[in-house]
């Protein structure tokens, strides 16, 4: 008899309890990558939940008929397709934020939560716990994306998606951008900022 899958549990978990980025430590790249500007990580953070769902879907529904051995060529053959799909909306809808984000929208395909989930999920489990399994590791990935663009563009830049919102009176009495925010090692320090906060506050994440 099939185990009883808890599809709660399989949506809401990679949101805090068992995150991609902050408790399994995935995707650590693209945190760096894109997340100097707000807007950026957040277009990236929707692309992949989108990538990661469909294509866990796609995988759960062909398991059966993959044979083992060329299972993993077989996985990258359709997040690429799907990648490729969305570089083409982005420059077709979003042009200037396609042009920001570069090659790192490529680079989706060699993103180790997607390859992680497929593998260890999507290969295993029926269509719809699949879908949500993509679903919640997208929006935990997105979520610590969105987290650490929107602190690094206001720190480093006075603005929130291009929008500035520190006060002219502020830079008048002397307050200057933090221009190390914008700097890919801040990237790392803000996420090991995020990770201290959420094992302070989740004991059962901390090592004995």
């Amino acid at each position: 008899m099939a185990e009883k899958i808890d599809y709660k549990n399989v949506l809401f978990n990679p949101f805090s309890k068992n995150n991609p980025v902050i408790v399994q430590i995935l995707g650590i790249c693209s945190v760096l990558a894109v997340t100097a500007k707000l807007a950026p990580a957040l277009v990236m953070g929707l692309s992949v939940i989108a990538v990661l769902a469909f294509s866990n879907v796609i995988i759960s529904l062909i398991r059966n008929t993959i044979p083992t051995n060329i299972r993993i060529i077989v996985q990258l053959v359709v997040v690429a397709g799907l990648v490729v799909i969305v570089s083409q909306l982005l420059q077709a809808y979003a042009y200037d934020v396609s042009k920001q984000l570069s090659v790192f929208i490529g680079l989706i395909i060699t993103n180790c939560i997607l390859m992680g989930r497929l593998e260890a999920f999507a290969m295993a489990n029926r269509p719809w716990a699949s879908f949500l399994d993509g679903i919640g590791n997208g929006v935990g990935y997105a979520g610590i994306l969105i987290i650490v663009g929107f602190f690094r563009e206001l720190l480093g830049s006075g603005t929130l998606l291009g929008y500035q919102v520190v006060p002219d009176s502020f830079y008048e009495a002397g307050y200057v951008n933090n221009g190390l925010m914008i700097l890919p090692p801040m990237a790392l320090v803000t996420v090991a900022c995020i990770i201290w906060v959420h094992r302070s506050r989740n004991k059962d994440l901390q090592e004995p």
